[in-house]
């Protein structure tokens, strides 16, 4: 059954802990998944979470660790003694895990854990893994896999995968290498099974296999792993050997991270961050965008200063602006959302720029139409506004939608060639921008057919 965390349940649960009642926080805890355990801990104190995690056995106090949100995990570890930390969780991780637990530590601190994990070939692959940059496949990657050698029979495949798949929770493939560590191929395991024992590997393994490299952003592991449907990919090193593999539950997590970041970007927000953070490090992340978005207000506001006779001669035209800056702001971000949603998926194949930016064009000339043409009824007919400001208000605001249409379209393109992300394309930028040129046009047309009408 699905876990479902409520305020009754955390204010339960800290009388429990106040009252150092071990059964009965057992007992509320007993049966829950490892992550639904990490989601508790968010909503307790370091004392609180310290108090319920000694009372886990090893096993799901290791799974915990792994589940837990970065900040919270780094919080947590701090309580703990290094020795602790090495023998009873860090020992009992998948290598990737492991790695992402102790990257965030100082050298000091890392050596020391190290230096507590008895057993060589853990700490080996540990090592290894912390050497690569976290967002490639090398940093994603775990060193658990199933890997047997090319000149093998079935008998000696059968029993080293029975030695081998001690450590891993799940096997989804057998990878096939020769002599010098390099990736040929995967094995099935029906096959294998189906074989004579004498038959070599050589002869029923399947050359054709998808891999990343160890240096591959981890975005495009995602994109890959997507793409052709898979649940584990290998990894490999510049000259092919097989260095680890990488799973479906990290894809995920990429994933997520991924669609957080954009999110947050697209809202301006120029730095991750979350609801618990503090307010110096929510102002960090908003202002430089507000800054920008004030700077942009106060660029609007000397445009409407340069067109103030005109205004002052017809108010009307003052109806109108928010009406102008809005519909602009809206198809501009409406633009660059297709493009940068294109450019995440590499759906957007191998068109030129002027194919997609005329396909746009032929969109928004017809959704100009109707809404200008919507806005003349209104005005002209229900409202009863002058003909000359119906027209103005009108053309302006079809050609408002023109300009944010090309502006959403070539901006992020533009981000994506200068390798910036064009995320950036979704949020405040576009939106400023759009309001600066759309007053301006606004008010320049309305200016010319109120004075020649």
């Amino acid at each position: 059954m699905q876990f479902e965390l409520t305020r009754e349940y955390i204010d339960q649960l800290k009388r429990i802990i106040e009252e150092k009642d071990e059964a009965g926080a057992i007992g509320m805890m007993d049966g829950l998944h490892p992550a639904d355990i990490a989601e508790i801990y968010d909503e307790l104190n370091t004392e609180e979470a310290k108090f319920l995690y000694l009372l886990l056995d090893i096993d799901t106090a290791a799974d915990v660790l792994a589940e837990l949100e970065e900040d919270d995990r780094d919080r947590f570890l701090k309580v703990l003694p290094i020795e602790v930390i090495a023998k009873q969780f860090i020992h009992r991780m998948d290598s990737d895990d492991a790695a992402d637990v102790i990257g965030g530590m100082s050298e000091e601190q890392q050596e020391e854990i190290l230096s507590h994990i008895g057993d060589i070939e853990q700490a080996g692959d540990i090592v290894d893994l912390l050497h690569y940059d976290e967002d490639t496949a090398g940093g994603l990657m775990a060193k658990e896999l199933v890997m047997v050698n090319e000149n093998w029979t079935v008998l000696t495949c059968l029993r080293e995968l029975s030695r081998q798949a001690e450590d891993i929770d799940e096997i989804y493939y057998v990878y096939v290498v020769d002599d010098d560590g390099i990736l040929k191929g995967t094995l099935s395991l029906k096959i294998m099974i189906l074989s004579p024992t004498s038959a070599k590997i050589s002869n029923i393994y399947q050359p054709d296999v998808m891999s990343v490299h160890t240096d591959e952003p981890d975005e495009e592991v995602a994109r890959i792993m997507e793409k052709y449907d898979l649940v584990a990919i290998p990894v490999i090193d510049s000259i092919g050997r097989l260095m680890g593999r990488i799973t479906i539950d990290d894809v995920v997590d990429v994933i997520r991270d991924e669609a957080e970041k954009d999110y947050q970007m697209a809202s301006g927000l120029t730095e991750d961050v979350e609801s618990s953070d503090s307010v110096w490090i929510q102002t960090r992340a908003r202002l430089p965008w507000l800054l920008i978005g004030l700077m942009g207000g106060l660029i609007s506001a000397f445009v409407i200063s340069r067109h103030e006779g005109d205004l002052g001669n017809y108010t009307a035209m003052a109806f109108f602006i928010p009406l102008i800056t809005a519909m602009g702001g809206n198809v501009g971000v409406q633009s660059a959302a297709i493009i940068v949603q294109g450019l995440a998926s590499n759906s957007l194949g191998f068109e030129s720029t002027i194919s997609r930016l005329l396909r746009e064009l032929m969109g928004a000339f017809l959704n100009g139409i109707i809404c200008s043409g919507l806005v003349f009824i209104v005005n002209l007919f229900l409202v009863g506004h002058s003909f000359s400001l119906t027209i103005s208000v009108s053309v302006a605001l079809f050609s408002v939608i023109i300009f944010a249409s090309i502006f959403g379209t070539l901006i992020p393109l533009t981000l994506h060639k200068m390798k910036i992300d064009p995320a950036l394309a979704t949020g405040p930028f576009v939106t400023t921008l759009n309001d600066i040129v759309g007053l301006f046009i606004y008010l320049s047309i309305g200016a010319y057919f109120l004075s020649v009408i």
